[in-house]
C-alpha cells in the first residue's frame, strides 16, 4: 500500500513482477538511492542534534577583552582541544568591554568576557546572565630607581608623567578616576593599547602607570609594582545573553571560562612585586 501510494505521487511504476517476487524498476532504483542518501543525512542531523543538547558540538563567537584574551581564553581554548576532550568550535574577536556587551546583546557574540573597576559603574547586566569569574588587584608600577613608599598614595604622583591606556578605553577612565579621587588630573605623555608597551616606558623611566593584575605578562627588571593606598581592584566576568544562558554547549564554555581562570589565580601567586 505504500509503495502504490509513492506510484501515485511521483507519476511511475517504482516496482514491477518478476515471477512470484517484485523487482525494482529503473525509476525505482533511482529513487532508493536517494532515499539512502536521504537516510544517511536524517541519521547524521540527529546525530548533531543530540551532540547540540549535549553541548559537545557547535560553534561559538566569543568576545574578550585583550588581557583576558591572552590568558583565560587562550587556556580555555586549549581544554577544548585533543583526543578525549569535547569538540566545540570557537571563534574569537578581541573586544573592549563596551563592545562586547554591545556585541553580545547584538548576536555578534555568544559569549563575552568582560569587566569593570572598583571605582566606575557596574557592569549593564539588563537581558545578560552574568557570571563573576576573578577580582584583581590594580598596581602602581613605578621605576625600580626611584624612592616610593608602599602602599602609594597617588597625590604623590601628582606631578609625575603618567603612561596610560588609550583614551577611548575602560582603563584610561580608570586612571582618570583613580587619579581624581586622589585629588589631581594626571599628565599622560604616553597612551597604548598593550600594557607591555607601559610597562616598557615605566622601565624606561618615562613615567607611572596603573596597572591591572592580569595585564601584567612579564614584569621588566626596572618595574616595581606598588599597591594603592586607596585599592582599586577589577571585576572580571563572563556573560551571555539571558536567553541562552541554558545552552548546552555555552554551559561547557563558561565552566572551562571558570576552571582557566581559577588556574591563573594559582600561577599568579607570589608575583614578584620588587
Amino acid at each position: 500500500m505504500q509503495l502504490a501510494a509513492l506510484e501515485r505521487e511521483v507519476g511511475v511504476a517504482l516496482t514491477e513482477k518478476n515471477g512470484r517476487n517484485l523487482r525494482l524498476t529503473p525509476a525505482g532504483r533511482v529513487l532508493a538511492d536517494h532515499g539512502a542518501d536521504v537516510v544517511e543525512r536524517l541519521t547524521l542531523a540527529e546525530m548533531e542534534v543530540q551532540a547540540l543538547r549535549d553541548g559537545t558540538a557547535g560553534t561559538y563567537r566569543v568576545a574578550a577583552f585583550p588581557s583576558a584574551a591572552r590568558t583565560i581564553v587562550a587556556a580555555m581554548w586549549s581544554t577544548l582541544r585533543g583526543p578525549g576532550r569535547i569538540p566545540l568550535q570557537l571563534e574569537l574577536v578581541e573586544m573592549e568591554p563596551d563592545e562586547s556587551m554591545a556585541a553580545l546583546r547584538s548576536g555578534d557574540a555568544d559569549l563575552a568576557l568582560t569587566h569593570t573597576y572598583s571605582i566606575m559603574e557596574p557592569v549593564d547586566t539588563r537581558r545578560v546572565s552574568l557570571s563573576p569569574l576573578r577580582v584583581e588587584p590594580v598596581w602602581l608600577a613605578v621605576p625600580t630607581t626611584r624612592q616610593s613608599a608602599a602602599p602609594a598614595n597617588l597625590h604623590d604622583y601628582a606631578d609625575d608623567d603618567w603612561l596610560a591606556p588609550r583614551r577611548e578605553s575602560s582603563c584610561f577612565d580608570m586612571t582618570s578616576r583613580a587619579c581624581g579621587v586622589a585629588g589631581f588630573v594626571p599628565r599622560v605623555v604616553a597612551e597604548a593599547t598593550d600594557f607591555a608597551v607601559l610597562l616598557a616606558l615605566v622601565d624606561a623611566g618615562v613615567g607611572v602607570a596603573l596597572v591591572p593584575d592580569l595585564a601584567i605578562d612579564r614584569l621588566p627588571a626596572g618595574v616595581r609594582l606598588l599597591p594603592l593606598e586607596q585599592p582599586v581592584n577589577r571585576h572580571i566576568f563572563s556573560a551571555t545573553r539571558a536567553t541562552s544562558a541554558t545552552d548546552p554547549g555555552l554551559a561547557h564554555l563558561r565552566e572551562a571560562i571558570g576552571d582557566a581562570s581559577a588556574a591563573l589565580d594559582r600561577e599568579h601567586v607570589g608575583r614578584p612585586r620588587r
